[in-house]
């Protein structure tokens, strides 16, 4: 149970943070020439569309384009230069207004609430670097030994966030995965973070992981801070790691460069200090600023579905102060904060700009990386966000098409723990390529393996895929009388090199027969619904329902690949039998059986081997 917190008391009566009114964002731009002559524009228009608006002809356009040397084509859309040049041409200046709907009303609030940012805030700090080059070591070093041993595989499963102090001064550390399948999620902490911590081991030196780091800092122009690792092993070659970093443009001060080179260790907590006062010294430059006074804006960084909460999500507040009560908007979902925790499991009432905290209240499990509001405006927030859900789903109809005739399809459906890793196991599987193969996803999401996942899998023959979690055993049963397959993994790349296999396996799927059991036919009645009843006595092993059967004759098959229809015990429908007892059966379009045949039993099984190569 959490701890509560009885700091930071909520009085919304006194609640005098400045509300942005969600109606008065909302931006309806018309294409066309306003009154002062100016060609207004919010979106790219075709060569048919800009000439309406500009009161000209198609051909007109084109033939423009066609005597400076570019083909147009008519049904293909002009760049906002192409439209800019020809309204300079033709006497009219041209000016480009962004459109504020449902798609990006969370963008242009958060927009106007941090106009007014008027005070420091703590730094956000992003840990990057190749897989066990010490980055979640030197984590827990910082944050005074918080545990984080133990993740499966020696990868770190999810994303988190932490507070810490140093020097009486606050820093957030979000501390992401180190293996080359979170990318995405690592690119989406770049994002976040105001400064990169870069670790590079001293004893391996730059690896695909670490380039990659530092090609996503640079894209989400965070400044970076090296920190070359494990100086407490012995022969150690730093000049080799300063080397290969200045061929990343990272080239330290004592080589003449601009980016900053701490030499320590994250095990023995050498020059940890050091770190620390680079970052505080670092954020000094770079002034960081915030308005209290505002109403929290910040970003999604995990979700998942407690069992006593309901959808919970991770966040981080960027700007504002976020309240216990509070109405959020975060990507496609909303709700009130009911319940609201620190880093620590405390339950608190206020998080100020720079905090991560953990909230429930919303209707539903949001995405890693959604940006998130708070607004007074419920109702107005409500009907957009229902707008916006309903263009989705149609838009989603758009892209579902049919088989491709020429592949193979494995269809699977997925189910994590939480988003982060669904959104990362996603991103994976959507690069694999088997020729002859294709894999399609038809339901990814977060939360434990449900019956609907079964009957969906069902209908649409899907294996069902979960990490991090298994199915009840009621789930499991459900599954197996459905014959749906459920596969379990810990660790993302297992996950990923058994679809590969399946996706190979499944040009050539193997089959084998295993028998269950024998039938002697002893007696038969006529029904005139189901034809020919066999009453038989089991004479080896058991028969179930879902069987199919071969029979033999004097010796000799006479019926193969046939399915069994019925099995009766008495007048009672059952699903098995075993050795020695009674039953009646019929089998699908076969009423040519006779008194003394041997109908034997068999499943077809998928063997072991069906996905390798």
């Amino acid at each position: 149970m959490a701890k509560k917190v009885k700091t930071n008391k909520v009085n919304k009566k006194q609640d005098s943070r400045v509300n942005i009114n969600i109606k008065e964002t909302l931006k309806q731009v018309d294409s066309g020439i306003n009154n002062d002559g100016i060609f207004i524009f919010a979106s790219l228009l075709t060569p048919e569309n800009f000439a309406k608006k500009l009161g000209k002809q198609t051909q007109e356009i084109i033939k423009f384009f066609f005597m400076k040397g570019k083909i147009i084509n008519v049904n293909a859309e002009l760049t906002a230069d192409q439209m800019g040049e020809f309204c300079l041409e033709s006497g009219f200046d041209f000016k480009w207004e962004e459109q504020v709907n449902e798609e990006n009303f969370l963008e242009e609030v958060i927009a106007k609430s941090n106009l007014t940012n008027d005070e420091a805030r703590p730094p956000i700090i992003t840990i990057m670097g190749h897989v066990d080059h010490g980055k979640t070591t030197l984590l827990d070093k910082i944050r005074d030994g918080i545990v984080a041993k133990g993740e499966v595989g020696g990868i770190t499963q999810r994303i988190g966030a932490y507070t810490t102090k140093f020097n009486n001064k606050s820093l957030t550390f979000l501390d992401t995965p180190g293996h080359e399948a979170f990318s995405q999620m690592r690119s989406r902490g770049a994002d976040l973070t105001d400064i990169v911590v870069l670790v590079v081991a001293a004893d391996d030196g730059v690896k695909p992981q670490t380039i990659e780091s530092i090609d996503h800092a640079k894209a989400a122009n965070s400044p970076i801070i090296v920190f070359i690792n494990k100086m407490d092993k012995p022969g150690v070659n730093t000049d080799r790691v300063i080397s290969e970093l200045s061929d990343h443009g990272l080239v330290s001060e004592e080589w003449g460069g601009e980016t900053i080179f701490i030499k320590g260790s994250a095990m023995t907590g050498q020059n940890i200090d050091e770190l620390l006062n680079s970052i505080l010294l670092m954020s000094e430059i770079l002034e960081l600023k915030c308005s209290k006074k505002s109403l929290a804006n910040g970003v999604v960084l995990e979700s998942h579905i407690d069992k006593g909460l309901g959808p919970v999500s991770s966040i981080l507040v960027r700007n504002g102060t976020l309240m216990l009560g509070d109405f959020i908007v975060a990507g496609s979902c909303y709700g009130k904060i009911k319940k609201m925790t620190n880093y620590k499991g405390e339950e608190i009432a206020l998080a100020y700009p720079s905090t991560p905290v953990s909230i429930s209240g919303l209707n539903g499990v949001t995405s890693a990386g959604d940006k998130f509001i708070i607004t007074k405006d419920e109702k107005d927030s409500k009907t957009l966000l229902d707008k916006r859900v309903q263009k989705g789903k149609n838009l989603l109809n758009t892209f579902l098409t049919e088989e491709d005739k020429d592949k193979k399809i494995l269809k699977i459906v997925l189910k994590s723990e939480i988003d982060g890793s669904l959104q990362a196991i996603r991103n994976l599987l959507e690069k694999i390529d088997v020729e002859g193969a294709k894999l399609v996803i038809i339901r990814s999401a977060v939360g434990p393996i449900t019956e609907s996942d079964v009957s969906l899998a069902k209908a649409s023959k899907a294996i069902i895929y979960g990490f991090n979690l298994e199915p009840s055993n009621q789930v499991s049963d459900f599954a197996k009388s459905e014959d749906v397959f459920i596969k379990t993994h810990n660790i993302i790349f297992h996950l990923k090199e058994e679809i590969e296999e399946m996706l190979h396996g499944r040009l050539d799927p193997i089959y084998e027969e295993v028998v269950t059991g024998k039938a002697e036919v002893r007696q038969l009645w006529q029904h005139s619904a189901v034809g020919t009843i066999a009453g038989c006595r089991v004479i080896e092993g058991t028969i179930a329902r879902s069987s199919f059967a071969r029979v033999y004759r004097a010796g000799e098959v006479i019926l193969e690949k046939a399915k069994l229809t019925s099995l009766k015990n008495g007048k009672e429908s059952i699903n098995e039998i075993s050795n020695g007892k009674d039953c009646g059966l019929t089998i699908d379009n076969f009423n040519d059986i006779i008194e003394g045949d041997i109908i034997e039993i068999y499943k077809l099984v998928r063997k072991n081997n069906i996905g390798k190569k």
